[in-house]
């Protein structure tokens, strides 16, 4: 069962798609990337599977994107929409997992300690800007003071797994051949179908584990 909800922000209208567990025992709220939208494979496959798995999943699409605009605003707006949108993912009573992919997932490290968030899931994280591995936002993800899963395509030119730090303070699982999107090469020994089942498994298996 699905239902949509406007959220007005101090940045514009959000609007979040809620995915209903029959019997939920918490929430996963997962925003989309400064590229992309809802659509995202990654987060369809989430929202698909998760319920099943006592987890209400929650697409969020940040203000900006509800406005019709192209480009993703500065951090900081980022951070303001997804503020003010929390108090509708927590109104259940549950505890709510944040997420998010690529951009959102910065989004969700960030704010995630002191908006009160039980964990953290990081789809496509970051780690630099293709090219450029000196401009490491690795202290976002450090500093998210809870725990945390991080997805990674094999090949993701924002940063490959291997290129993480020791992940003492956060868990990682690799979407082989995977790039920044989780797409595969068609020659991969890895279909797209089995990327998906890397990512949904691997989610369904970190949330069972979080008290």
């Amino acid at each position: 069962m699905t239902r949509t909800e406007i959220v007005p922000t101090e940045t514009g209208d959000a609007r979040v798609t809620w995915y209903l567990a029959r019997t939920a025992q918490r929430i996963l709220a997962v925003s989309h990337g400064a590229g992309g939208g809802i659509e995202a494979r990654d987060l369809q496959a989430l929202a698909e599977t998760l319920p099943a798995h006592g987890v209400t999943v929650a697409l969020v699409e940040q203000p900006w994107r509800v406005a019709g605009k192209k480009l993703a605003p500065a951090p900081k707006t980022l951070d303001t929409g997804w503020r003010g949108l929390w108090p509708a993912l927590r109104k259940p009573g549950l505890p709510v997992i944040a997420g998010g992919r690529s951009a959102g997932a910065r989004v969700a490290c960030r704010t995630a300690k002191d908006l009160g968030a039980a964990a953290v899931l990081a789809l496509s994280f970051p780690l630099h800007p293709p090219g450029k591995p000196e401009k490491s936002r690795a202290d976002e993800l450090l500093g998210a003071g809870v725990p945390t899963l991080v997805v990674q395509g094999g090949n993701d030119p924002f940063g490959k797994p291997a290129e993480f730090p020791d992940p003492d303070a956060f868990e990682i699982v690799e979407v082989p051949y995977g790039d920044h999107g989780f797409a595969v090469p068609k020659r991969a020994p890895t279909s797209q179908e089995e990327a998906l089942e890397t990512i949904t498994g691997a989610v369904v298996t970190w949330t069972r584990s979080l008290r």
